[in-house]
């Protein structure tokens, strides 16, 4: 069993699943979190992710707590949770992952990504405080970031955030991190996992990394995804859009640089240049 797994969740595990044997370790470092596909005498196959620390667990019981209506077999299916202990449990999905496949360059793939994005989107209310939470958190990683990216895109970033006024915004129940390395394709047919990052946010927040990596020179990708999910960016959204992708860049190099993840933190700085360089 993995190290991280602490004695009530051993405890929880064996009241849930009874004996089951360890196929894979997919924990995340970073995250102090583990994550580990298990398969019991009887073949049935789960996966467990616990952490104390990460609050992603909770995210993601609370995610499957508001359901996926029309979901079924695309999404994992939870079968034990414990908010407390900082565990859930979730039957395996199975296929491979999208990321470094064939599959990541096909506009079929994307058009599913897109459609099953709609579905997942729920309603959840309109929110006046969320921009305004968003803009001082950005004001937060921008301070955090001087030594990390050149001091004029500081500034420049700084001027940005201060002509924006998204206003009062209409939020669903996003992903939090919505990218092929969260697909799965098997048989033709897509599948969403890992709900750790989601929340109640604006539509446009899901579509920043993608917009910023798998669309980047692949329109054809791009037009896909907007088909399924039958909706595209327009001058409504024009200032949120601009302020997710400026709190995601900056955000990324300063967490990236935190948690020691070089290549991820340069990915930050791409995204950031990017972002101030366009319109």
């Amino acid at each position: 069993m993995c190290p991280r797994i602490t004695d009530e969740q051993r405890r929880l595990l064996a009241s849930w699943l009874g004996t089951f044997s360890v196929v894979g370790d997919y924990s995340w470092p970073l995250q102090d979190t583990a994550v580990l596909h298990v398969a019991t005498p009887r073949g049935d196959e789960f996966v467990i992710k616990a952490s104390t620390t990460s609050h992603h667990i909770r995210r993601e019981i609370a995610a499957h707590g508001v359901g996926f209506e029309g979901l079924t077999g695309r999404v994992p299916v939870l079968r034990h949770a414990s908010a407390e202990a900082g565990i859930l449990v979730t039957e395996f999905l199975r296929g491979t992952l999208v990321e470094g496949t064939p599959a990541e360059d096909a506009p079929e793939t994307y058009r599913q990504a897109g459609e099953l994005l709609q579905k997942i989107h729920r309603p959840a209310g309109v929110s006046g405080h969320y921009a305004r939470a968003l803009r001082a958190k950005t004001h937060s990683w921008m301070k955090r970031a001087h030594g990390l990216v050149p001091e004029g895109q500081i500034g420049s970033l700084a001027r940005e955030l201060e002509a924006l006024e998204p206003g009062a915004v209409e939020l669903v129940t996003t992903h939090g991190d919505y990218q092929p390395r969260n697909w799965l394709q098997e048989n033709g047919q897509v599948k969403v996992i890992d709900f750790g990052r989601a929340d109640k946010r604006p539509w446009v927040h899901d579509l920043v990394r993608l917009s910023h990596q798998q669309f980047v020179g692949r329109p054809e990708l791009e037009a896909a995804f907007y088909d399924g999910y039958a909706r595209m960016v327009g001058a409504r959204e024009a200032d949120l859009w601009r302020l997710e992708h400026l709190n995601q860049a900056i955000g990324t190099v300063v967490w990236a640089n935190q948690v020691g993840d070089a290549a991820f933190e340069q990915a930050g700085r791409t995204m950031l240049e990017r972002v101030l360089s366009g319109p």
